[in-house]
């Protein structure tokens, strides 16, 4: 008995419990540590760079950044070089350009094979369909050619009358002008 009063003076009942998660409804949004990002939004952005370092004129823009940049630290007064003579600095920025090139282009490339993908899926379907609509026509003519070499045609029935009338001349059920001559 005292034990239920214990309890209820130092208020460790149902209400004084943290709150029970309800399955009903939505969780609160959580801080998160790392940025939330698109990834729908990244991949086309992805594609958009390697359609952009694939053209003639990123080769041509990066020559002439490679150029000044040589001509500016080899030329310009010694205290305005910021990158002397092993142009180290400019090593480590076209590192750095090719680290980031290439699992963006990686990128693009994967997200052009799922597209692929999904197109070489639709085409064999849609040839499977139309290899059965084939199939289906070509059932339907020769069921036609098979119907049609039972029907009597025009040819067929003008034949069979030069045919009878053949049998008839040599069976002689016409009389001849020489036969009624004689009655």
């Amino acid at each position: 008995m005292r034990s239920k009063a214990a309890s209820a003076s130092t208020g460790s009942t149902a209400l004084s419990r943290s709150p029970r998660v309800r399955l009903d409804q939505p969780r609160s949004d959580r801080r998160r540590v790392l940025p939330v990002y698109d990834p729908e939004a990244f991949g086309r952005l992805s594609e958009r760079v390697a359609r952009f370092l694939g053209t003639g004129r990123f080769i041509v823009y990066m020559t002439l950044v490679i150029i000044v940049w040589v001509l500016w630290n080899i030329f310009a007064p010694t205290h305005l070089r910021f990158d002397e003579y092993p142009f180290i600095f400019l090593t480590l920025m076209l590192s750095l350009q090719a680290s980031y090139a290439a699992p963006l282009i990686l990128l693009a490339q994967n997200r052009q094979d799922d597209r692929d993908r999904v197109n070489l899926e639709q085409d064999r379907k849609q040839n499977e369909r139309s290899i059965a609509d084939t199939e289906y026509l070509t059932r339907e003519i020769a069921a036609l050619r098979m119907g049609l070499g039972e029907v009597a045609t025009r040819d067929w029935i003008r034949s069979e009358f030069q045919d009878l009338i053949k049998e008839m001349d040599e069976r002689r059920l016409f009389p001849a002008e020489s036969d009624e001559g004689d009655r």
